[in-house]
């Protein structure tokens, strides 16, 4: 497979769990020269956050010494707090509801890793332990969905330029999550077993609220129907996404039905927070959206329209569309059946079968 590759130098992002692990092992065990680099990207602020991150270099230095291969360490703290916090927060701020994932992944790990680990390794090649593939067709580089549907993270990785997926290596693309452990397990590796890293990017699980709330100011107001009818109170416009249901605390209200509540749409000016009855209410559902800051991964910009799939969330099953560009970097989705829950500001990510052709952010729903 990749017998011309051998003795080639790849610098494997190193986060201390199972995925990474055997990415190095497999580039290893393929002829690579392998080295490991580890990545700090947020200063802790607590206890509990400082020994999390303790852990995840220890069990990445435990890794690589099993392995045979040097383990080095960076702190991207800055790059990851200009680039990618600062625009989650404003975001937020701003009413939308952003994935901080896609941006980590296009600021820091394919763009200051990849630079860092080329210039100042002389490395040839960089790998991670993500749920893709990587083919050359036609004299260009295209990201493919992971053989692992499960698993697959290309949503995340769409933002990658063609010039770096050239020189990025993903040894997992071809495998399950079931395969990767059971070699973790023959290495007898302490990660074998480890869990899956959660919530935000770099920084982990929090109690969402309170985490936003030490960085962004609480801005109460009034929940109301859609017909302008007063309901309740919520806590801030930053905490609740469109389609979301739990945590409104409006349920048996006289002279509506026993229906649940879900958020519809936000008021920023006057900070309303809009809620409607019944999971196939009509404002839940959307026909159509605007995309834009959109990146191909193989074209500056689309020409013509394009008939093809979407996702609009992780995990969410594709939807059927026309794509169709109306400036060069904005685009109109219709959707061959209506879509719940659309959020503004999560990405809209576009494949053509398994090929992940690119995607944007989403800045209207109709």
């Amino acid at each position: 497979m990749i017998c011309n590759l051998q003795r080639k130098k790849v610098i494997v992002a190193m986060s201390g769990g199972v995925d990474s692990a055997i990415s190095a092992f497999l580039l290893k065990k393929q002829g690579f020269i392998v080295e490991g680099l580890f990545m700090k990207n947020w200063e802790e602020e607590d206890s509990k956050q400082y020994c999390m991150v303790k852990k995840d270099l220890n069990d990445a230095k435990e890794t690589c010494k099993k392995l045979g291969i040097i383990l080095h360490t960076v702190n991207f703290s800055y790059e990851y707090w200009n680039n990618v916090f600062l625009v989650f927060l404003k975001e937020y701020n701003n009413g939308r509801t952003p994935n901080p994932d896609v941006l980590c992944n296009r600021e820091i790990k394919f763009k200051t890793f990849f630079k860092f680990a080329i210039k100042n390794f002389n490395a040839d090649y960089i790998a991670t332990g993500h749920y893709v593939r990587c083919v050359y067709i036609n004299n260009k580089y295209w990201l493919l969905r992971g053989f692992d549907l499960n698993k697959d993270q290309s949503y995340f990785l769409h933002s990658i330029d063609n010039c770096n997926l050239s020189k990025c290596l993903f040894p997992l693309g071809n495998l399950t999550k079931y395969k990767v452990r059971y070699y973790a397990y023959k290495l007898n590796l302490s990660v074998a077993n480890k869990k899956d890293s959660t919530g935000i990017c770099f920084i982990g699980k929090r109690n969402f609220k309170d985490f936003l709330s030490s960085y962004l100011k609480k801005k109460p107001g009034i929940i109301i129907s859609i017909d302008g009818k007063k309901l309740g109170h919520h806590q801030g416009l930053m905490y609740y996404t469109i389609g979301q249901r739990k945590g409104l605390n409006i349920g048996g209200i006289s002279n509506f039905t026993s229906k649940p509540w879900y958020v519809v749409d936000k008021d920023l000016k006057n900070n309303f927070l809009i809620v409607a009855q019944g999971r196939n209410n009509i404002r839940l559902m959307s026909t159509s959206l605007i995309v834009y800051k959109l990146h191909w991964i193989n074209w500056k910009y689309l020409k013509n329209s394009l008939v093809c799939t979407v996702k609009i969330r992780y995990r969410q099953i594709d939807i059927n569309c026309s794509v169709t560009p109306i400036l060069k970097n904005r685009v109109h989705v219709s959707f061959l059946k209506p879509a719940f829950s659309v959020s503004p500001g999560q990405y809209a990510v576009f494949y053509l079968h398994d090929r992940c052709l690119g995607g944007g952010v989403i800045k209207y729903r109709h």
